[in-house]
């Protein structure tokens, strides 16, 4: 599934941070959609000439973060990739910060292989109390005829504490068991911060043979661990100019990047 999904046995994704949408705060409306597409390709450009398995669309610039998508920024960003699809030579997965019902409807609409979310639990964040609608998602995918997409759960939220005791062990074994998740990932505190390894390989012992990702803080002198641990790691921040998540894409710390990943994996 790893491979045909994501182009690897032990995959690398890399993001495409979409520049703010229309509706939030930092939308460039001079600039308009053109802008976005633009920065967009040619972060796509870098990534693929870096190397990436695959990559995946987000709208991390959508400050203060949402919920639930609104119609015009969900309808911008599938307008967006829709217009970057001839540009796309590798498997792609979308995520809606931070709504499962939108990020199932968007991948549908792209025809994306993958999408992420926050699928299950209930949490407190910087968003309010936080509580994403698992079953109409996978409902919804169903309905769509949509189930060969495979959905990545994120079980520890980024700006988001856990409501409960649960440890990250039990949340994954259960999105797994009663959620149906594809693959589960770890996060760290916010993006960008590295996920505790301990809770990767909890995770990963939790789960057996469903894959588990590091989802945030993955760098180029962590990746050969990472990915001893792990079954593949999603890469936005390192990939950034000078390590900065709302920077472009620097091409060659992408390749640096991914030369050490190939050597490592």
């Amino acid at each position: 599934m790893l491979r045909e999904t994501f182009g690897s046995h032990k995959p690398v994704i890399g993001m495409v941070h979409l520049l703010a949408l229309p509706g939030s705060p930092l939308y460039d409306a001079k600039g308009g959609i053109g802008a976005i597409i633009d920065a967009a390709a040619a972060d796509i450009e870098r990534l693929q000439k870096g190397g990436v398995d695959a990559v995946m669309f987000g709208n991390e610039n959508d400050r203060p973060y949402l919920l639930k998508a609104t119609p015009q920024s969900l309808a911008a960003m599938a307008a967006v990739i829709g217009a970057l699809r001839s540009a796309i030579a590798l498997p792609f997965g979308v995520d809606y910060l931070w709504d499962p019902v939108a990020t199932v409807s968007l991948a549908a609409a792209t025809q994306a292989r993958f999408g992420r979310e926050i699928m299950t639990g209930v949490f407190e964040s910087d968003m309010g109390i936080w509580q994403p609608d698992c079953a109409s998602a996978l409902r919804l995918r169903h309905d769509l005829g949509r189930d060969d997409l495979k959905l990545m759960f994120n079980v520890n939220a980024e700006f988001a504490s856990p409501l409960g005791h649960r440890s990250v062990a039990q949340r994954a074994k259960s999105a797994v068991f009663s959620s149906l998740a594809d693959v589960i990932l770890v996060s760290g505190p916010m993006t960008g911060q590295a996920a505790s390894t301990s809770d990767l390989r909890a995770a990963k012992e939790a789960v057996g043979d469903t894959p588990v990702f590091a989802n945030t803080g993955v760098n180029i002198d962590t990746v050969k661990e990472i990915l001893s641990i792990g079954d593949g790691c999603i890469v936005g921040t390192h990939f950034k100019v000078d390590g900065k998540t709302f920077n472009p894409v620097d091409g060659d710390r992408v390749k640096r990047f991914m030369d050490m990943a190939r050597r490592s994996r």
